[in-house]
């Protein structure tokens, strides 16, 4: 059984624009586009440079492996780099690149590379692969790298020459690389001897010694030098990049391949919470299409801007929205290495003024990090430089929408949040400031973007009408969206494409307003059943951190005889907040009154941390699991596995008070 929503939430805010179009007129535009989907997507490509032009705008005569510009020829890395190198972009900063190491009051660690220099370096990379590692079209290297200039250098020196790139997030353990190296049978390793991290060390080397024990395809290591160097090498195997690239001519060049338009860029896999990690295969053209696409209807991109998204390249983000995305637009960039909170929670906020940030790219969980700590970290800095804001990772609250809008953004800028995932190449849903400006709604994804034909189903496939819950889903192709699960065809037929045939299936529950807005209530496997009716954990959370005291939450359902199904809560309060049973009070009144008796909590648990990926996202499944009794599974995307500890102890102690006060009112 399904209730309509309510949309408690929801409110509209016009920024400081003379642009904004209501968002009807919009929907004419975008019916138009996804009636036309092919047409349409083929002028939006004709604004790249290809070398040969495509012999069909879609190949899906083997559908759902479907191939975008089949028989066009053009090179990523060319797109990114050569051709702002011989513009008049030459001597224009493409990277700014801060460490995090802060020595207080002095100077910070930096490296800025212009596109001169970039042409430069990834030349010389390409080379070394090329003609030292004898690496070619086809051949597959991975990448285990902090966040330094070297990684996106590899990154496009590979794409230069055809090799396939597989990056393995910096923050996993040992078993979770061997797995992605032998999946993807990588020839070449390239790590670093450390990173930083909190102001930790993380010995990414040794992590990496202990998984090529395991690996099969592995050859040579390269080992970036980012520390000390005081680290083990393995003779014949390992060899420094430093030392290699020296021997490289200064002047090195290497002409770019001509890939095919449906020839593999890299591979990246998705951890899910069974089964093996989905090797997520992204082709070229239609990858750099979409990407073009949103630069400019999403971050409204201009040549002067300075763009940052804080996110980690070793997640699909910072392959599309710090690589690849940014530099074909040929914006000025900014890479940061570390914790978002070191040494002080105004680490973000110091980088904004420093680099005067026009355009900047975060997410939800940083956001409510940042509430956790008061507006004076952030008010202490000048933000004024920021134009526009977008958030990505995970549905925002409508609370920390406004905090954000209100203290960085001054109430006056516009503010999106987007939705997309890892499999879709690119941003799908958004707010659309460089194409049509409509009213920001705090907590909404917004609006489908051109060409992409996006619903919401329910059970049986029918399409729901807007305030009604469903599964979300995209009903035609579009470019960007992966051409395959590596070495796994029939999985990726079965995940996205067989619950409801000919839609890609985006694992998302979700509702529609009356405006044509979405809203991502959660994954459709964290839906809260409860006596029939159906409650995403986003609306819960985002009720929830209304409340003054709060920071953070997250929300999952437990078994319970009765209704199938209750909500527990595990909150994180505002510094200086303290729990008390009275508080537990208060946020349950805010439930009943946002969304009604139905959803009240059967318990609340407060805790100072909660399990999250290093992209940010809260591990629901972990805390059900903690709750449950249940095997926890696979943590290797974890960022704190102390964080489970807490949760647990959270929730053992809590339970033991009731017990206590159970047998003493008996």
């Amino acid at each position: 059984m399904a209730v309509n929503w309510s949309l408690p939430f929801e409110e509209v805010i016009y920024p400081e624009s003379d642009r904004i179009i209501d968002p009807k007129e919009y929907s004419k535009l975008h019916d138009l586009s996804v009636k036309n989907y092919r047409k349409f997507w083929e002028g939006i490509a004709k604004e790249i440079d290809w070398y040969e032009p495509w012999k069909k705008v879609l190949d899906d005569s083997n559908p759902p492996f479907y191939k975008w510009f089949a028989g066009g020829k053009l090179n990523a890395c060319y797109l990114c780099v050569d051709r702002h190198a011989n513009s008049w972009r030459k001597n224009k900063v493409a990277l700014i690149w801060e460490g995090e190491p802060y020595a207080d009051g002095g100077p910070v660690e930096t490296r800025k590379l212009t596109f001169g220099d970039l042409y430069g370096e990834v030349n010389r990379v390409a080379y070394m692969l090329k003609n030292v590692y004898k690496l070619g079209r086809g051949d597959v290297i991975g990448i285990y790298l902090p966040m330094v200039t070297e990684l996106p250098i590899i990154m496009l020196a590979a794409a230069r020459i055809g090799v396939v790139f597989t990056v393995i997030f910096s923050g996993f353990g040992a078993d979770a690389i061997t797995e992605r190296l032998n999946d993807s049978r990588a020839k070449l390793v390239i790590t670093a001897d450390g990173a930083w991290r909190a102001g930790k060390i993380i010995p990414l080397k040794g992590i990496m010694d202990k998984a090529l024990a395991k690996a099969t395809t592995v050859r040579d290591v390269l080992v970036v030098k980012r520390l000390d160097g005081k680290i083990g090498m393995t003779r014949k195997r390992d060899s420094w990049y430093h030392e290699i690239l020296a021997k490289v001519p200064a002047n090195a060049r290497i002409e770019p391949e001509r890939m095919r338009s449906e020839d593999p860029l890299y591979i990246l896999y998705t951890s899910g919470t069974t089964g093996k990690p989905k090797g997520q295969v992204h082709d070229t053209g239609g990858y750099m299409t979409i990407l073009h696409a949103t630069m400019n209807w999403v971050f409204d991109i201009r040549p002067e801007d300075t763009y940052w998204c804080s996110a980690d390249i070793g997640w699909v983000t910072g392959h599309s929205y710090i690589v690849f995305g940014p530099l074909m637009e040929g914006a000025t960039g900014i890479m940061y290495e570390g914790s978002p909170i070191f040494p002080g929670p105004d680490r973000w906020a110091s980088i904004i003024e420093r680099y005067g940030v026009n355009v900047f790219y975060t997410s939800p969980t940083a956001i409510r990090g940042w509430m956790k700590f008061g507006d004076e970290h952030v008010k202490k800095h000048n933000t004024d430089s920021i134009r526009l804001m977008h958030s990505v990772g995970e549905p925002i609250n409508p609370e920390a929408f406004r905090w954000f809008h209100g203290v960085v953004g001054k109430n006056k800028i516009t503010f999106g949040s987007t939705w997309w995932m890892t499999e879709t190449g690119g941003i799908l849903i958004s707010h659309l400031p460089g194409k049509a400006l409509v009213p920001m709604k705090p907590g909404t994804n917004g609006l489908p973007i051109m060409g992409i034909d996006a619903d919401i189903l329910d059970e049986d496939g029918k399409s729901q009408k807007a305030g009604e819950r469903g599964f979300l889903v995209i009903k035609n192709p579009w470019p960007g969206l992966s051409l395959t699960i590596h070495n796994n065809p029939e999985r990726f037929k079965e995940v996205y494409f067989s619950k409801f045939p000919g839609c890609y299936y985006a694992g998302d529950y979700a509702v529609r307003d009356k405006d044509g807005y979405f809203w991502i209530l959660g994954r459709s496997d964290e839906v809260i059943k409860v006596a029939g009716h159906r409650l995403g954990t986003y609306e819960l959370e985002s009720a929830i951190v209304q409340h003054s005291c709060v920071s953070e939450a997250a929300v999952v359902g437990v078994a319970d005889e009765v209704k199938g199904e209750v909500p527990v809560a595990f909150i994180i309060l505002k510094v200086g907040k303290k729990p008390s049973d009275s508080l537990r009070k208060e946020i349950n009144s805010l439930i009943r009154e946002n969304i009604g008796p139905i959803a009240s909590l059967k318990d609340i648990y407060f805790v100072t941390r909660l399990p999250k990926t290093r992209s940010a996202k809260i591990m629901r499944r972990v805390i059900r699991a903690v709750v449950s009794g249940v095997p926890i599974g696979d943590i290797t995307s974890l960022e704190d596995e102390a964080s489970i500890n807490e949760v647990k102890a959270a929730y053992l102690e809590f339970r033991g008070e009731l017990s206590l006060k159970t047998a003493q009112q008996s």
